[in-house]
Order: C-alpha cells, then structure tokens, then sequence
C-alpha cells in the first residue's frame, strides 16, 4: 500500500498566501518522509479550499518537489473543455518528468458549481464519461476526429505529447456507468472521505467483477491526525470535522431540495456527513486505534493507496502528526 497525501489548500486562516504556502510544506514533507503520492483536490468558489486552479498550483509542486507522484483529486471535467484538459496534463507530465496521476470527477455536491459553469447536474456524469473519452484520444493519438452528444472535434494533433503512455487514470465515482467505465479501461478508483464503508466495498466488487487485474489501483483518500491519546486526536480534529460536517450537509440538503430527479439518500450505508460518523471513519486517534483503522481498510478493500488529509487547523501540528504516522504507525500496517 502507498501512501499519500491528500491537498485541499485550506484557507484556515483567511490568509490566500499562508494556506498556499502551508499548503507546500506539507507536500515537501510528505516527499521528505517518503510518502509516494500527492493528490490536488479542485474545489471552486470555496473561501476555505482554495484550490480552483489546479494546473498552476502542481506546477509549482512540480517545481519544488523531485519523487513524489502528483495527482489531481480530481479535475471536474464537465467544467473544462477536454481540449484544454489534454494539453494542460501532457504539459503537466512533461513538468514533472512523468509523475502524474489523472484523478477525475463530475463534482458535487456543490450547486453553485454547476450553475455557474453552466452545466446540469443530470447532464453532469454524461459530460464527465464523454471528456475522459476524448482526452484519452488526444493524449496518446494523432489526428482525432470525434463526434460526440457534447464534445467534438476534427483531425486535431494537441503538443506536447506526455511522457507517460499511458498517464494513469483514477476515477472518483460509485455510480454504475463509471464503474464500468473504469474497469473496461482499467483505470483506478478514487473513494473519498464521507463515503461510507459500505459504498467502498459495493463499488470495489462491481470493479472487481468486471475487471479483476485492476482491482487493486484503489485509491481512499481519508482524514487523518493521529496523536500521543485517541482524545487529544479527536479534540485537535473535532473543529476542522464540524466545519466540513455543517458545510456538506448544507449543500446536500440544498441538492436534495432542488433536484429534478430522485437522489440516493446522504447516510451511514452511502455518503454521511455526520460528525460522529466521519470520526469514526477517519484515521483519527492514536497509534494503536490508526493502526487498526487501516488494516481494517486494507482487509476490506485492498488498498492501492491510502491518502491521508491532515485535520488540525495547525500547520505545525499536522506536521508533527505525519512524523508520528511515518515514525509508529505506516511500517505496522
């Protein structure tokens, strides 16, 4: 099992430069530790995760750091032109000398997202599923025609080609049809921290049924701070959990209000942002309760990577939390 490090640039301190900056630091590192994947999550008209812009800020990391794998966590492609998307991570692979990852999603649960890129939510997989197709093309082929519901275009070569071939592809989804899009393409999974253990394991066996080599490119991305007790742990990551727990549950609620169409329920067996549940499924605590928090992880899933998202509002506690979990935690799993 990797292990990585998961981004969302949060603006703790409604200071852009400092959650920027504090932002690299952990990535640096987690690069020092041996961490083996750094993964940027896209997040738009946030003030608390200020990471809209992905291709600039792993540019930068690719500046800064040298082994570390840089991921996108994930680029929602129904708001990109997958033209520009293909050019932007060939360009990206090139910078990094190959150690790019492709992490992609449809976004959600986030209406102003869609409303103001101009995009239905029911339209929002179909776009998704569609731009990863073509990008796949135009990263790897020459003179590109397609035709597509959303997309098209005609003899297009893009440049610079990645040095990848192929770029590795993770897709961040429980629906069916992306599933299955996954495992005919052999591409990874991504599970994020509210979904439930459930939800995994349901959409790992439809994987696994379908594409059983690729089942082990599984990606859970988790937060995390591990401390000297379990209640200094969850006393240091309680704020930063309410302040995620009340944001997605107002913007779920607003989602379920507002669709046009039946949505699957936010709860303990699917997606749950409650503060109780996101603790008990977070590695959060101490050594001992990590250290079984993801072997039980690991048994259930078989984890390609775990990417952990420290959750203190302190940059230099979630400092000392990644050497506690590099020191007693990572080689006893």
């Amino acid at each position: 099992m990797k292990t990585g490090l998961f981004c969302n640039y949060d603006n703790y301190h409604q200071d852009a430069r400092r959650a920027i900056f504090e932002q690299v630091l952990l990535v640096k590192q987690a690069e020092n530790l041996g961490f083996e994947e750094a993964w940027v999550s896209e997040h738009h008209f946030n003030e608390s995760n200020l990471s809209p812009s992905l291709v600039p800020l792993m540019a930068h990391l690719a500046g800064v750091t040298s082994t570390i794998c840089l991921g996108t966590g994930a680029v929602l492609l129904p708001f990109h032109n997958p033209i520009r998307v293909a050019e932007d991570m060939a360009t990206l692979d090139n910078l990094c000398s190959g150690r790019l990852a492709f992490g992609i999603a449809k976004g959600g649960p986030f209406p102003q997202q869609n409303q103001h890129f101009g995009v239905s939510t029911h339209e929002s997989r179909k776009r998704m599923l569609e731009a990863a197709a073509l990008i796949q093309k135009l990263l790897y082929e020459t003179n590109v025609t397609f035709n597509g519901q959303f997309y098209q275009c005609a003899d297009l070569t893009v440049y610079p080609q990645p040095l990848q071939k192929p770029i590795p592809v993770y897709v961040a989804s429980g629906d069916d049809d992306a599933i299955t899009y996954a495992a005919e393409n052999s591409f990874g999974l991504m599970g994020g921290p509210p979904f439930s253990l459930v939800r995994l394991k349901n959409t790992v066996s439809k994987y696994r049924q379908l594409n059983s080599s690729g089942a082990d490119k599984f990606l859970l991305a988790r937060f995390f701070f591990v401390a000297k007790t379990y209640d200094e742990a969850v006393s240091e990551a309680l704020p930063f959990i309410r302040k995620f727990s009340n944001k997605m549950t107002a913007n779920s609620t607003q989602v379920m209000q507002n669709s046009p169409q039946p949505q699957k329920a936010y709860d303990q067996t699917n997606i749950c942002f409650e503060e109780d549940f996101l603790i008990e499924n977070s590695i959060i605590g101490d050594v001992e309760t990590c250290r079984g928090k993801i072997e039980k992880f690991q048994d259930e899933l078989n984890l390609g990577t775990l990417a952990l998202k420290p959750s203190s509002f302190s940059l230099q506690k979630n400092r000392e939390s990644l050497e506690r979990y590099n020191q007693e935690v990572r080689n006893y799993v």
